[in-house]
């Protein structure tokens, strides 16, 4: 099932023109998808009647400061009110009711290289984290290779040797490492790879299916060691390419140039990825839940809905490629951060929209997909360096400031 519809060539060259020639104010992010790309489920009885999205204002109210580049907070999912703090130089804090322990759960200072966009980039609890301890995290080594690797924790601390690497992807410049790691509602592991970097995408692999760069990969933390493949994952069976000798069995979606935060909706499994633009457009990419995988998101043939470079025609076979839900350009922002459908309980008002954000520019949209269509909203304007959003273990929502402070969104 995918989420475009397969329209002519000539209305999609329609549709591509207007986009190129711009709609929508300047300076805002314009919905791509004047329709749902599947159709929302009626919203369950139980669920509560929210404000439209131009009735809602946000605020940030601080949980905690004084991190050094904090770039990532999240819960274990283990109910135990803890929140995680991810610093790009190489550390993990844990928060209690905004207070930060004494020693880092976890220090990997000796470990990454943290110069340009890398770092300790991600972290991910196990599904079942109460009972085996286990986590995941996404860093840059020394060398700049990417690497996803295991560690076990007990109790506030994780255990610094038991480290067990599953995965190392060499990147050919210190950019676009995309660093976002997150299991999906099918317990498999997610893992958001940029480009390699430069500008560009000098080395075409966005679009090469035998590379993992440029990609969001799927792979099964439990093992796989046989006799044709030995390695420390497992390929998925429904993997596009799993049992492929020319393509990479790990690929789930190709096309992406950095995707700077994904997440999976809670309550209806979707996915939502953030795709960081290049000179022109920045993106939000949208995969159904359900979805069989394979969807190209179209870097580097287009960036965002607009062919790249600028002046290149559009290809024969533009259909092909998954059109984002939304784009903006450079007078909205400069790199997007993807964030999360709330689906907490502190904050009713906000139930069921995607809020998201700009680095540099520091301002937050709202974003709600609904039988009549997609409507989107800036709903704050600031001075934070919006870096990421995160999830404690009840779907309350938080933003980080990369200046080093972690707040938690409310409705005013």
């Amino acid at each position: 099932m995918s989420i475009r519809r397969v329209l002519p060539r000539t209305t999609l060259l329609a549709i591509l023109l207007i986009a190129l020639v711009g709609c929508g104010k300047p300076g805002a992010p314009v919905v791509v998808q004047p329709t749902p790309p599947t159709t929302p489920a009626e919203t369950p009885s139980a669920e509560p009647t929210v404000p439209a999205l131009s009735d809602i204002t946000i605020d940030f109210k601080l949980v905690a400061d004084g991190f050094d580049q904090p770039l990532f907070a999240t819960g274990a999912g283990d109910l135990s009110g803890r929140l995680f703090v991810v610093e790009k130089t190489g550390r993990i804090w844990i928060l209690r009711d905004g207070v930060r322990s004494e020693k880092a759960f976890l220090d990997l200072r000796d470990t990454v290289s943290t110069d340009s966009e890398r770092g300790l980039l991600g972290l991910a609890f196990s599904t079942s984290f109460a009972e085996d301890g286990l986590f995941y995290v996404d860093y840059t080594d020394k060398s700049g290779t990417t690497t996803i690797s295991r560690f076990t924790a007990s109790g506030d601390a994780a255990n610094r040797g038991s480290e067990q690497v599953l995965l190392k992807i060499k990147q050919p410049y210190a950019n676009h490492n995309g660093g976002m790691i997150a299991f999906g509602p099918d317990g498999h592991l997610y893992i958001g790879m940029g480009d390699g970097g430069s500008g560009g995408d000098p080395k075409g692999n966005g679009q090469n299916t035998g590379v993992l760069l440029g990609k969001m990969l799927r792979i099964d933390v439990a093992g796989d060691r046989t006799e044709t493949r030995d390695t420390e994952y497992g390929i998925p069976p429904d993997n596009p390419f799993a049992g492929s000798t020319k393509d990479a069995q790990e690929i789930w979606a190709t096309g992406l140039r950095n995707p700077w935060r994904f997440s999976f909706d809670r309550t209806t499994g979707d996915l939502w990825i953030g795709d960081v633009g290049q000179n022109s457009w920045e993106e939000i990419d949208f995969q159904e839940a359900g979805s069989t995988g394979g969807k190209n998101y179209g870097w580097n043939v287009f960036e965002g809905t607009h062919t790249y470079p600028p002046d290149a025609p559009v290809p024969a076979e533009a259909e092909k490629y998954v059109r984002p839900v939304v784009e903006y350009d450079r007078k909205a922002g400069q790199s997007v951060t993807g964030g999360y459908v709330y689906r907490g309980i502190a904050e009713p008002d906000l139930l069921g929209t995607y809020f998201y954000g700009d680095y540099p520019s520091g301002r937050v949209w709202g974003l709600r997909r609904s039988a009549s269509g997609i409507e989107n909203r800036q709903l704050a304007d600031t001075e934070y360096k919006v870096v990421s959003f995160g999830e404690d273990d009840l779907g309350e929502l938080y933003m980080v400031d990369f200046g080093g402070a972690v707040y938690q969104v409310i409705a005013k």
